[in-house]
């Protein structure tokens, strides 16, 4: 998936929900696997404190649960159906989720884990006691509800005291930068790898400041509940904070973040690689998106030892800082004064952690229930110190057997897409030995990282749940500033070990395979090879190919952002992609009228799925060695591989949690995926006899063939 590349520990909601959201990421580095690319940890099955480690589940006899299918649903009329109609039928979103599949059920057992670790750690000094007592810190302040009951809402008053005080732009923008409070900004920055120099950081800025996360939702008339019901909430929150007149202030508010979105690009826009590497010196700021204190801004941000910012929205920067600066003062503070609130109610007592739960994830997402306290405390373990979980998680959780059997997928998987390269007629001599050079050169990385994070300098308390997330959240941003400049850290991970996704990493032109996902329905060991091939191997193929979508494939094999493709390849590419993107496009949604996958913003992950599935589908073949693949329960070996990919695809939504994707993702929904790139595949047609006439049936001369 393309996202931007944050470094913090849990999906952007997740986080504004914890009150540890840090600025938006520098730049779509990182293409994971699906919309959680940096979620942890979310919703396991049942307490799992105490005991002996949790163990693995297993999928039927041979990796794939046959008696979740529905096989009175022919294969080429719904696939999704076919697969996991039974499955779907009955299985129930838990009330505390707003979806559920295969990933949701996968990040519960390794929720399940995290929370048997964490209540293994006992409290003790923070000071002295190491990792192992900041966990516990963390986990069992947030545990302490009474306590924080108590408090109510006296952890906000410095907050608020701090916005009430910032009388002017200059000090409005000052309050922007900071770190150490849950206040929103108009501009994100972040420190990353820089595109165009992949041996050195540098600091990028992107556009921010909506709490309803995407322009779409304050500029399009079937979002009006939408909104209504966030205004309803800007005022609640206020009025909980004690500010002045708070109906008045959340129609400002409202009326600010809507001028911002008018100014924000789309999120198709936003990915465009071609568009989003502007660097600007920092003495051209002035000049460049007048009506801003940039001096001021970096300063305050710790940045200022820099001297240049990669904007990523290059038009939209210089049109916020104008609405920044005709807006007047008290907008200003009331729109600090609900993010802080927003920020920190998860984090307070029921009256402010309801009132968060009641908007962000009943109304917005349909989640019935308030997730147990024990899940959010481990989530607000992840945020806060998520590596040195991942030590004993990986010790637990993660074999060497694991890790050989993925070396060897992955390089079959490789060898295969080399063999698609050859093959491949719309493509120039030229542009195929650049693509081979970059494919030769993809790191590998599984498992976990050589080496783990210090969390030495964190200071934790026990009892101060506020200000250890302020902490965190600070410590956090003092790592990412002070390397800007210097040299790139090769060995560094984006996700924790425990992290159920992978991703592709442009600039440092590698995949990423974290421990969590290697288990089943993924990757199991035990299991069917076919089966492996089409679930992990899907996923291996679908991180290769993100290094040859339609923006991955403009950075070169040194990770150096620039075209290095002639421009017949790129127009026959692009041809492609965008008959995929209208494939996309026609999908429908009866329970959610007028809403529609968007090609441009998920093509790089559509592009994924289907060349990904292809050379696995290609690197089974190959495993084979020329054998007769064996048949099992009546089930052909290019069945099993197409099934094994559909049952990591198993989802269901709640209709509010499907809105929010087709919005607000980069992804595809999981039950689309499922059965979207296979109809582009002529073995799908072969192995389960699709035939004109079937819903799902594409003319051979239609279908899109890229890889």
């Amino acid at each position: 998936m393309e996202t931007a590349l944050k470094k913090t520990l849990l999906s952007a909601a997740t986080l504004v929900a914890l009150g540890l959201a840090a600025t938006a990421g520098a730049h779509d580095a990182h293409a994971c696997l699906d919309d959680a690319c940096t979620l942890q940890l979310l919703q396991p099955a049942g307490d799992a404190a105490g005991g002996g480690a949790i163990e693995t589940p297993r999928f039927g006899s041979w990796g794939f649960d046959v008696a979740g299918m529905d096989t009175s649903v022919a294969p080429g009329k719904d696939f999704f159906a076919y697969a996991s109609g039974t499955w779907a039928k009955n299985t129930r979103i838990p009330a505390d989720q707003s979806s559920y599949g295969a990933f949701r059920a996968l990040r519960d057992l390794s929720e399940a884990r995290v929370h048997q670790l964490v209540e293994s750690y006992k409290l003790g000094d923070p000071a002295t006691g190491g990792d192992a007592a900041k966990i516990a810190a963390v986990y069992h302040g947030f545990m302490d509800e009474a306590t924080i009951e108590k408090l109510d809402a006296a952890p906000l008053k410095p907050l608020l005291e701090r916005v009430r005080k910032a009388g002017s732009h200059l000090e409005i923008a000052r309050l922007m930068a900071a770190r150490d409070t849950f206040n929103a900004t108009l501009f994100g920055l972040s420190v990353s790898d820089d595109q165009r120099d992949p041996e050195h950081y540098t600091l990028y800025m992107n556009q921010s400041g909506l709490g309803l996360g995407d322009r779409e939702m304050y500029l399009r008339d079937n979002f009006a509940p939408q909104r209504e019901r966030y205004l309803a909430y800007i005022a609640q929150l206020l009025e909980l904070a004690g500010w002045k007149d708070p109906q008045a202030a959340a129609q400002s508010v409202l009326a600010f973040e809507t001028k911002i979105a008018e100014a924000h690009w789309t999120r198709a826009e936003s990915r465009d690689r071609d568009r989003t590497y502007n660097p600007v010196p920092f003495e051209r700021f002035d000049a460049y998106a007048p009506g801003f204190p940039w001096a001021e801004y970096f300063k305050a941000a710790g940045v200022d030892h820099g001297s240049v910012a990669v904007v990523r929205q290059g038009t939209a920067i210089p049109k916020m800082a104008k609405v920044f600066a005709d807006t007047d003062v008290a907008t200003l503070q009331a729109w600090q004064a609900f993010h802080a609130v927003d920020g920190a109610a998860p984090l307070l007592s029921s009256r402010f952690a309801n009132a968060h739960f009641e908007f962000r994830d009943k109304f917005l997402n349909g989640q019935l229930e308030q997730r147990e306290r024990w899940k959010r405390a481990v989530s607000l373990v992840e945020a806060s110190l998520g590596e040195a979980v991942g030590r004993d998680y990986v010790e637990l959780y993660f074999t060497p057997d694991a890790k050989a059997k993925m070396d060897a997928l992955v390089a079959n998987v490789k060898a295969a897409m080399a063999a698609r390269l050859d093959q491949l007629e719309w493509m120039s001599p030229a542009t195929k030995a650049e693509a081979h050079a970059k494919l030769k050169g993809f790191g590998l990385k599984i498992g976990h990282p050589p080496k783990w994070r210090d969390y030495s300098g964190l200071r934790i308390a026990n009892g101060d749940v506020v200000g250890n997330a302020l902490r965190a959240r600070q410590f956090e941003w003092d790592y990412r500033r002070a390397r800007l400049g210097k040299t790139v850290d090769k060995d560094e991970w984006g996700m924790t070990p425990q992290t159920v996704n992978a991703y592709y990493n442009s600039v440092k032109n590698e995949i990423v395979f974290p421990a969590a996902i290697l288990q089943p329905p993924f990757f199991d060991p035990d299991a069917d090879p076919a089966v492996n091939y089409g679930g992990i191997g899907g996923v291996i193929g679908h991180e290769i190919i993100h290094g040859f979508d339609d923006q991955g494939r403009k950075s070169d094999g040194a990770g150096v952002l620039r075209d290095w493709w002639t421009a017949e390849d790129a127009a026959k590419f692009e041809a492609q992609a965008a008959k995929l993107a209208a494939q996309y496009e026609a999908y429908e949604f009866p329970q959610l009228p007028g809403l529609h996958i968007n090609g441009r913003t998920s093509m790089g992950e559509n592009i994924g799925d289907l060349g990904g599935l292809t050379i696995a589908l290609e690197a089974y073949r190959r495993s084979l060695g020329g054998k007769p693949a064996p048949v099992i329960d009546g089930f052909t070996g290019e069945q099993r591989f197409f099934l094994g990919w559909a049952q990591v695809w198993r989802t269901l939504w709640r209709d509010d949690a499907l809105r929010q994707q087709l919005v607000n993702g980069t992804h595809s929904p999981g039950h689309i995926r499922a059965f979207a790139p296979l109809r582009n595949i002529d073995a799908w047609y072969d192995a389960f006899g699709v035939k004109q006439g079937d819903p799902l049936y594409i003319k051979p001369e239609d279908r899109v063939r890229i890889w």
